[in-house]
C-alpha cells in the first residue's frame, strides 16, 4: 500500500537561497514571476475544474479556451495577419530544420549560415533538394552577421537565422526578398516589433522569450501551402493540416502552451513588443557599455551585430586564476548562467525579455568591483 502526503505549500521563487538568483541562462531562460504563480495554481486545480492541468483533456472547453487566448495573443503582439495561420507544434525549432523543406523545398533554397543552428537547419535541408549557402560567417567563427549577399530569385525560399545564441550576433534587418522569407526567431521572437508579413513563415522555440521548452511556435502565410513540394507529406509535418485542426491534430503540448499564454500576457501587460524592446536596449546598452570601458573585458563579435539578446564576452588576461576568481565573484553575487558555449570559451549573459535591468546592474556590479 502506498502512502502519498502531498502538501499545498508553494515554496517562493527564491527562498531556498539567501541570495537572489539573477538567470543569465541562454535557455531554458528566465520567465516572468507571474506565469509561475498562475501555472502552479493551475497545476493543482485548473480552471475550478477540480483536475490539474498536467491531466486534463485537450479536448475539453477548458483548455479549447487556453488555445483560442495563445493564439489572439500572438496574434496581437505579433500584428499577424489573418491570411496566416499560427500553430503550436511539438519537436522543438530542430523539427522545423526538416518540416520546412519537407514542404517547401521543390527544387533549390538559400540560405545563411550565421551560426550552429543555421547550419543544422542547412544540414537537414540538404536532405530534400538543393541548399545555396549565399553568405556565411563560418569562417570567422560566426562573429559577424554577413550582409553584403544577393538572394536568388529561381529559389523556392531564403531561410535566415534572426539570432545566434552561442557568438551573440543578431540580424538588425532583414532583407527584401524575392521569394518567401522564412526566420528562425527562437532566441528573439517578442524582444523587438518585426513586420510579420514580410515573412512567409517565422518559427521560435519557446524557451527564450515565449514559454518553457516542449512547444514551438509556427506562423505560416497560408498561401504556402499552394507552394508545397510534390512529395508525400506526412500528416504530422503537414502545416496544411496542423492549422485546419487549430494545432489540436494530435495532442499539443498543452502545460507549455498555458506557460506560453501567461508570460505573453506579461509581455503585453508591460508595454508589448515595443515595451519589450525599450526594456531590452536598457538591458544591452547597460553591459555592453560595461564590456566596452572595462580593461579587463572584450566582447566577441562585430560591434554593429551585437545580440541584445546574448552578449558574449571574454577576459582579457584568461588565465585559470582569473577566471576562478571570477566565477566566485559571480556566485557571491548569484550570478547564474554566464559560462560561454565550449565553441566561445569565455561568458554569455543571456538577456530575454523577463530578465530585469536590476540583474544586469548586479553583474556589471561584479565586473566593475572585479576590475
Amino acid at each position: 500500500m502506498f502512502s502519498h502526503n502531498y502538501t499545498s505549500k508553494i515554496v517562493p521563487r527564491f527562498a531556498l537561497s539567501m541570495t537572489k538568483i539573477h538567470n543569465f541562462s541562454a535557455g531554458p531562460s528566465i520567465l516572468a514571476g507571474s506565469a509561475f504563480e498562475k501555472s502552479i495554481e493551475d497545476i493543482k486545480n485548473f480552471a475550478n475544474t477540480g483536475l490539474s492541468i498536467l491531466e486534463i483533456s485537450h479536448r475539453s472547453k477548458e483548455f479549447e479556451s487556453i488555445m483560442d487566448q495563445a493564439n489572439a495573443i500572438v496574434r496581437e503582439l505579433m500584428s499577424v495577419p489573418e491570411n496566416y495561420d499560427v500553430l503550436f507544434l511539438g519537436g522543438g525549432a530542430s523539427t522545423q530544420f526538416f518540416q520546412i523543406p519537407h514542404n517547401f523545398l521543390r527544387t533549390s533554397a538559400a540560405y545563411t549560415k550565421t551560426g550552429v543552428w543555421a547550419a543544422g537547419a542547412i544540414k537537414e535541408a540538404k536532405l530534400y533538394g538543393e541548399v545555396n549557402v549565399i553568405a556565411s560567417s563560418e569562417a570567422d567563427n560566426y562573429n559577424y552577421v554577413p550582409k553584403d549577399y544577393s538572394i536568388p530569385a529561381d529559389a523556392d525560399y531564403f531561410h535566415c537565422t534572426s539570432n545566434n545564441t552561442i557568438y551573440g550576433t543578431q540580424m538588425k534587418q532583414f532583407p527584401s526578398s524575392p521569394v518567401p522569407l522564412i526566420c528562425d526567431m527562437s532566441s528573439d521572437i517578442f524582444s523587438r516589433p518585426v513586420d510579420t508579413s514580410k515573412f512567409s513563415l517565422i518559427y521560435a522555440g519557446a524557451q527564450k522569450n515565449m514559454g518553457p521548452a516542449g512547444v514551438t511556435l509556427v506562423i505560416v502565410d497560408k498561401a504556402m501551402y499552394d507552394r508545397r513540394a510534390s512529395r508525400p507529406i506526412p500528416s504530422m509535418l503537414d502545416y496544411k493540416l496542423h492549422g485546419e485542426k487549430g494545432s489540436m491534430y494530435n495532442t499539443p503540448p498543452v502545460f507549455p502552451i498555458l506557460v506560453s499564454l501567461y508570460n505573453l500576457q506579461w509581455v503585453k501587460e508591460n508595454g508589448g513588443v515595443a515595451g519589450m524592446e525599450a526594456r531590452n536596449n536598457a538591458k544591452a546598452e547597460l553591459l555592453y557599455n560595461t564590456i566596452d570601458n572595462n580593461p579587463l573585458f572584450s566582447g566577441t563579435c562585430a560591434v554593429e551585430d551585437r545580440s541584445h539578446m546574448n552578449a558574449c564576452f571574454v577576459l582579457n588576461d584568461p588565465n585559470p586564476e582569473m577566471e576562478q576568481k571570477f566565477a566566485a565573484a559571480c556566485k557571491e553575487a548569484g550570478i547564474s548562467g554566464i559560462k560561454g558555449h565550449r565553441s566561445v570559451g569565455g561568458y554569455r549573459a543571456s538577456m530575454y525579455n523577463a530578465l530585469p535591468l536590476e540583474s544586469v546592474q548586479a553583474l556589471v556590479n561584479v565586473m566593475n568591483t572585479f576590475a
